[in-house]
């Protein structure tokens, strides 16, 4: 299942590794593509939405609805 997150806060290369490595702790087969200039982050993950929202969350990003 494909999910796609508007992200904010992500600036830099440390941003996205971090928002994959959260990602990638709630699925670790998740496929997970980050845009830093959009803020968009797309997931391919069987996990849920609000899972892989809240891992995202957690490492101190905010994500939109």
């Amino acid at each position: 299942m494909q999910h796609q997150f508007t992200v904010q806060g992500m600036t830099c290369g440390h941003c996205e590794r971090a928002v994959v490595h959260a990602v990638r702790e709630v699925d670790t087969d998740a496929l997970v593509k980050v845009d830093l200039g959009t803020g968009q982050v797309t997931v391919d993950s069987d996990k849920s939405r609000d899972a892989i929202a809240n891992a995202i969350r957690e490492e101190g990003y905010q994500v939109a609805a």
